[in-house]
């Protein structure tokens, strides 16, 4: 979802700084900005206790008093009545709630890290916002509270992933926002993007273990190409297609791609250097495999350009290569004029 920065972006850097100077102590100071990664890394609660001198206990103690004080001064903050305001109209843009990196990259000239720890530390101290806190399960979020709270906002991401399984493809947000039962397909978005078991790639929302929304390696990325044509592809064609894609890594060869395409069960060879999805109906075999197979569909010898037709929709071959395979192979005999069965087998 793409948003508009602000004509001027927020320098939250110095609103840290401000809130910060309300912390008299120093090691107090210390403790947040090193827990929250506010102006490097994140720390431990090991590695801040190891530096300060005190348990790891101790330092979460503490943390939970500060951030305690800070929220209850609430808006008395500097800074933080603009913030909110800030935040919070920008979150509707995006149906309630969005993850801390959108919102970061939608106010700000700097997505980093940094950036973010800091739009998220600014968030949790707004009495009418909320953190969603990062894990296995979601990515770092900031919502209204009174559009959707906390524990809300939990079950309707839980909601949008369980419709989306039910669905069993991928679809696009206004399908997500269906079937989850969602009125805002914004929101419906939203939800997804938090939802770390969820992915999206070319305009549409699947589970993250889905090749056709998050693929992880060349074959998928071929699978993926193969599905969106809806048709048969040379490998350089494939190879193309692959380098003006979306997916985050495209810088593979040719070469590599014509590899996995011989080795992954999911593709077909029906032509020369020519490759559709088994899915689709195709077996694997050779011209005169092929022709093996419609004769004995068939049950019975059929006329060549019978055979043709019928060798024609499920391979990419000139006529005359089906036409020399009829007539060079000893599998094959001619039963009447321009009439072929399956030769007997002594």
């Amino acid at each position: 979802m793409n948003v508009d920065r602000p004509n001027k972006a927020p320098d939250f850097k110095k609103y840290i700084e401000d809130v910060l100077r309300t912390i008299d102590r120093e090691r107090e100071r210390e403790i947040v900005t090193r827990r929250f990664g506010l102006f490097d890394r994140r720390e431990t609660l090991e590695q801040i206790g190891e530096l300060l001198g005190i348990t790891r206990e101790r330092v979460r103690q503490l943390e939970k008093v500060i951030i305690g004080r800070l929220q209850s001064n609430g808006t008395s903050l500097p800074h933080i009545p603009e913030v909110q305001s800030l935040f919070t109209e920008r979150l509707r843009t995006y149906g309630g709630a969005a993850r801390v990196s959108a919102l970061t990259s939608s106010l700000s000239n700097d997505d980093n890290k940094l950036e973010q720890a800091r739009v998220a530390f600014l968030a949790k101290l707004c009495p009418e916002l909320f953190v969603l806190e990062e894990s296995d399960f979601y990515y770092s979020a900031v919502g209204i509270v009174s559009v959707n709270d906390l524990e809300s906002t939990q079950k309707l991401i839980s909601k949008v992933t369980e419709a989306i399984k039910a669905v069993g493809e991928p679809v696009t947000v206004d399908k997500l926002a269906e079937v989850a039962g969602i009125k805002d397909a914004k929101l419906a978005e939203s939800l997804a993007s938090i939802s770390k078991q969820m992915a999206t790639l070319n305009g549409r929302w699947g589970l993250v273990k889905w090749p056709m929304v998050n693929p992880k390696n060349i074959r998928d990325k071929i699978y993926v190409i193969l599905k969106e044509q809806g048709k048969q592809m040379h490998f350089n064609e494939i190879a193309e297609a692959i380098k003006k894609s979306d997916f985050k890594r495209k810088d593979v060869t040719t070469q590599a791609i014509h590899n996995e395409l011989i080795k992954d069960p999911r593709f077909v060879l029906i032509g020369r250097g020519i490759y559709a999805l088994k899915e689709w109906g195709y077996q694997k075999g050779t011209v005169a495999d092929i022709i093996t197979k419609v004769l004995k569909e068939a049950g019975e010898p059929l006329h060549r350009d019978e055979i043709v037709k019928r060798v024609l929709k499920s391979r990419f071959v000139k006529e005359t290569t089906i036409l020399l395979n009829l007539q060079g192979k000893s599998q094959f005999k001619r039963v009447a004029k321009a009439t072929y069965d399956i030769a007997d087998v002594e």
